[in-house]
């Protein structure tokens, strides 16, 4: 099993960005999916997760500035975030889990500064 996480970048504050999760070697549909992030010095948090029903849930800090979705044909997921801040700055991680099984991927950096 492999988790690609990509799109993460330099963003200015307010700015907009994509990032995306592609998954390999397990039966996408089946699996719930989730973006986690850590910042520098910090601990990994929850930013957002999107089930198998295509069901969204949000973190309260992220709430009305992310949009999570997934494309089963595509076996990806995304994640829309804008009205970026510096707080935002972290290396951003998906997850895929089903009742049994959970699998991480590799983290993409995402910087928000000026």
């Amino acid at each position: 099993v492999q988790l690609q996480a990509s799109g993460g970048g330099f963003v200015p504050p307010g700015g907009s960005l994509a990032l995306s999760c592609a998954a390999s070697g397990l039966v996408f549909r089946v699996y719930d999916f989730h973006w986690y992030r850590q910042a520098p010095g910090g601990q990994r948090e929850w930013v957002a997760t999107i089930s198998d029903a295509r069901t969204p849930s949000y973190a309260d800090v992220v709430k009305g500035r992310a949009t999570i979705s997934r494309d089963n044909a595509k076996s990806t997921m995304y994640l829309q975030m804008d009205s970026l801040k510096p707080e935002d700055t972290a290396v951003y991680y998906c997850k895929a889990n089903t009742w049994s099984r959970e699998y991480w991927g590799p983290g993409t950096l995402v910087t928000v500064s000026s």
